[in-house]
């Protein structure tokens, strides 16, 4: 089973993997965006968190908690189940240099899928789309230069899904706490910004 299922892996790799033809454009076009638009989730978190409302910033900080865990899962993953990257095993072409280490799961789309989802189940259904939509050119982006299997995006979502749902019962039972005891450090902290209307208070 597991053989059929590396063979599809690498079958699926080989056709979204640039090839020698490929325009020296559209890996330019990829390389940013599969190293560069995961800055914009810390710019999205923040913008969350100084301007938005209470339930904004609950979602900012689940999602954040989330996101954390689910990276972890990954480390563990990878430590007990390592899985070669396509470049390791002479698999296609690598068009960015990436360490040799394990390719399952991914984590720059585990962040993408833990913040995307968070937004998704917590009603932010825009801002949820956005995020997404950018996870998936982040996968496409990490599999056709190289440096990913198609799976390794399957198994990032998946973490996210059960990172969540793990959060998600001890949030019921902490998140209000939390976020309440955030948001009295954040106006001590930000008093003079809140009291210039800077940021939200």
């Amino acid at each position: 089973m597991m053989n059929h299922i590396e063979a599809f892996n690498r079958t699926l790799f080989l056709q979204i993997n640039g090839g020698d033809g490929t325009p020296a454009w559209l890996i330019q076009v990829a390389i940013g965006i599969a190293n560069d638009l995961i800055y914009l989730i810390p710019l999205l978190l923040l913008g969350m968190w100084l301007w938005g409302d209470s339930a904004r910033r609950s979602q900012a900080i689940k999602a954040c908690l989330v996101t954390l865990m689910a990276l972890g899962a990954n480390q563990v993953i990878g430590l007990v189940w390592q899985h070669p990257r396509p470049f390791m095993i002479g698999l296609g072409h690598a068009w960015i240099s990436h360490a040799a280490d394990s390719s399952f799961p991914s984590d720059h789309v585990t962040v993408f899928a833990s913040i995307g989802l968070t937004l998704l189940f917590g009603g932010a259904r825009r801002l949820a789309i956005a995020v997404l939509t950018s996870g998936f050119a982040v996968a496409w982006a990490r599999v056709f230069l190289g440096v990913h299997f198609p799976l390794d995006m399957v198994g990032a979502v998946a973490v996210a899904g059960v990172t969540y749902v793990v959060i998600l019962s001890l949030w019921r039972m902490a998140g209000e706490t939390i976020t309440n005891l955030a948001e009295q450090l954040h106006r001590t902290i930000l008093a003079r910004p809140i009291a210039s209307g800077w940021v939200r208070r």
